[in-house]
């Protein structure tokens, strides 16, 4: 009678188990979140390098967040204030028992920068779209331009936690050789080295290049698969390794203004659970900043042009 009883309750239980798997602490799958497109306590953001991708189709009531106005100071160079923050996060319908997963163009570029915001207020259950925008075209997933309409939420964040942000000051200790923290320098070979100020096109730059003194150069897309996703833990940790950072010591990321190296950040961070700072001032300020040491081996000498 005791063994009918367990088999009964053995195929209960295998009956009723959930169709997909939950999901881990920080990333989604593509197809995890289709399956949960209508959950009720699930809010979908995007945040893409070209805010515009937005309004040509994205995933279904997905809230677009734009990097360069919605999550910054529009006068001073600062993230959202926490009262800004806290109202944009309230009007896409945000609680506090919210899932959220936050997906962008670009290999989760902006989007992994979009989670270290939400990190840095204390928000809780966010999560990346594995792959994100690339991935869930490549698969022709589903996408809308019917803009989305939410109930206003009311979740409460706390203050900023200064406690993975690094600033300009704690960067200069570092590149003077007065901590053991590790800097990890993100952008391209070209970047670091000194042979550009950086990528064309862009109008954010400094008018010194080269890298800070001790960095080590892991460019960002290195933690990338082809199809957009995060590389193993496994691959991850060589990778990284292969630069001398093993997570024995606390690590500091930068890149020119803090947006991919939120992404090496959340690599290093959420997936291998290093103690990991992003510098958001990065080259940009660093570079600008009077009498700070800085290593440039190509010698590019800035032209005002």
């Amino acid at each position: 009678m005791k063994l009918i009883k367990k088999v009964v309750l053995f195929w209960a239980l295998f009956i009723t188990a959930p169709a997909i798997a939950a999901p881990n602490n920080f990333l989604v799958s593509t197809d995890w979140l289709e399956k949960n497109l209508n959950d009720p306590k699930l809010r979908i953001i995007e945040v893409s390098v070209d805010t515009g991708v937005y309004e040509r189709g994205h995933i279904q009531n997905a809230v677009n967040f734009k990097w360069h106005t919605d999550l910054v100071d529009p006068v001073q160079r600062d993230i959202a204030s926490k009262e800004k923050f806290e109202t944009l996060l309230r009007q896409a319908g945000i609680n506090n028992d919210s899932t959220i997963v936050i997906y962008g163009d670009n290999n989760n570029w902006f989007a992994a920068w979009g989670a270290w915001v939400f990190d840095v207020y204390g928000v809780q259950n966010v999560k990346l779209l594995d792959g994100g925008r690339k991935k869930w075209e490549a698969e022709k997933r589903p996408l809308t331009p019917l803009a989305t309409k939410v109930n206003p939420g009311t979740i409460k964040i706390a203050d900023a936690n200064n406690a993975i942000r690094a600033k300009l000051a704690e960067v200069v200790v570092i590149a003077n050789k007065k901590s053991n923290t590790t800097l990890v320098d993100i952008r391209s070979n070209d970047e670091y080295t000194g042979k550009i100020f950086a990528p064309a096109g862009v109008q954010e730059t400094a008018i010194r290049a080269g890298h800070i003194p001790g960095a080590v150069n892991v460019p960002w897309g290195k933690a990338v698969a082809e199809d957009g996703t995060f590389k193993s833990a496994d691959e991850l940790r060589k990778i990284y390794a292969a630069a001398g950072i093993d997570g024995t010591k606390p690590i500091v990321t930068y890149c020119r203004i803090g947006e991919r190296s939120s992404h090496t950040w959340f690599a290093l961070s959420k997936i291998l659970g290093y103690n990991v700072k992003n510098y958001d001032g990065s080259w940009t300020e660093y570079g600008n900043s009077v009498g700070n040491p800085v290593i440039n081996t190509a010698g590019t000498v800035w032209g005002g042009k």
